[in-house]
């Protein structure tokens, strides 16, 4: 083989300008790539004495090459032993006419071109997206009219404070909306006005409140542990489900909060006076900051004993800097040595919020001074532990269980 550019060599760097989307964006540009010469590699002077029929042959192929839409600008070659000779001197490709039909996507081509008709007719604006997008674009051709249409929607009702499901456009419905949320929302940033987009919010689970729709509301699940401060009418067991805005104004008539983030536990949890547990798994901790009643009740976090468990206690602290842990102590961890497990990926950063005795249980556990990847998960820890523990807390209880003098803390 030779290292000269050979006719494929010539259509791989044509495809590589598709590839970038150079090509069809040349279709937007004022001053256009046209007429573009092809980067050529041929023989040197040593070849031609040395190779000449191989010469030759690489220059017949390129000629029979050109019939697919590259220009041969030839030079005149004067040498000792063969005598003067036209050399291919460079590759030019004319117009984009040429280089689609060098590599076959004239079609594509005309396909866009009507997607930049449309687009500049109905959304001018939107022009710069395809400019930067053009093969996602050709991609999202047989959908580009109803993107257009739900940009044209929001154009005409900003901030609608609607569901997606009450969009009400022809072809266009929530599914198709949630499928194509990543592309409307770059559309809908280049289309609307400023006030109709909340920049404090994007990606495309925000997709919604980025852009003033209503989205499906969070949801708060908690047990009344106390059977005196039921909010239902039944003697059964009050496991309740509210929407965070309900939860933000329940005010309960308890003094303790407790958060678990494991299901069975929160169903077991004993019951205890003037008390409710909340589960807390799936909702994380923002919609807990309007209920601004919790701000004036106790709470205790129970979570994993590993990294990412005073993560999350580190996260609900920045909203209630007064939480408190529980379960999560060094005493707990090394009674339950024969229950440790491994956490896969350990947390490495530092956390600001919590207490010292907490922080030093934190960096012992990520700095695997206890052992490597240790995490002791919340349902592993006996009940019994668990109930002694609820003890201590309650008002004028007995201590919180804590080591035998025995059980080294190394």
């Amino acid at each position: 083989m030779t290292p000269w550019t050979t006719p494929a060599d010539l259509r791989a760097q044509v495809q590589k300008l598709w590839d970038n989307g150079r090509l069809l964006a040349n279709l937007l540009r004022e001053d256009s790539l046209f007429p573009l010469r092809l980067t050529l590699k041929g023989p040197s002077s040593a070849d031609l004495s040395e190779r000449f029929d191989a010469v030759r042959t690489w220059i017949g192929k390129l000629q029979e090459g050109q019939r697919h839409g590259y220009r041969i600008a030839w030079r005149e070659v004067r040498h000792r032993i063969i005598g003067s000779n036209a050399l291919p001197e460079s590759v030019w490709i004319d117009t984009l006419e040429n280089a689609l039909g060098l590599i076959g996507k004239g079609r594509e081509a005309e396909r866009f071109q009507g997607l930049v008709t449309q687009t500049r007719q109905r959304q001018p604006p939107l022009l710069a997206w395809l400019g930067k997008r053009p093969l996602k674009a050709v991609e999202l051709a047989p959908d580009w009219s109803h993107l257009l249409d739900m940009v044209a929607w929001l154009q005409a009702h900003p901030r609608p404070a609607v569901y997606l499901r009450q969009v009400d456009l022809p072809g266009v419905h929530s599914k198709f909306i949630e499928a194509h949320r990543g592309v409307l929302s770059e559309l809908l940033d280049l289309a609307l006005a400023a006030n109709a987009i909340d920049p404090t919010v994007s990606g495309a689970g925000q997709f919604a409140r980025r852009y003033g729709f209503r989205d499906k509301p969070l949801r708060v699940r908690f047990r009344l542990l106390d059977p005196r401060r039921r909010l239902l009418p039944t003697a059964t067991d009050q496991d309740l489900t509210v929407t965070h805005d309900t939860f933000a104004q329940l005010d309960p008539n308890v003094a303790r909060v407790f958060i678990t983030e494991n299901e069975i536990n929160f169903l077991a949890f004993p019951q205890m006076s003037d008390s409710l547990v909340l589960f807390g798994a799936g909702y994380g901790f923002d919609m807990l900051a309007q209920a601004a009643w919790l701000q004036t009740r106790s709470i205790h976090y129970w979570g994993d004993i590993d990294t990412h468990g005073f993560a999350i206690l580190d996260q609900l602290r920045a909203h209630f800097g007064h939480a408190q842990s529980f379960l999560m102590d060094r005493a707990t961890l090394l009674a339950h040595r024969a229950q440790w497990g491994r956490e896969p990926q350990p947390l490495l950063r530092d956390l600001t919020r919590l207490g010292p005795q907490e922080r030093a249980l934190f960096a012992d556990l990520r700095d695997q001074h206890l052992g490597q990847n240790i995490r002791l998960e919340q349902e592993r820890i006996g009940f019994a532990w668990l109930e002694r523990t609820l003890d201590g807390i309650r008002p004028g209880g007995p201590q919180a269980p804590t080591l035998p003098t025995s059980v080294s803390g190394s």
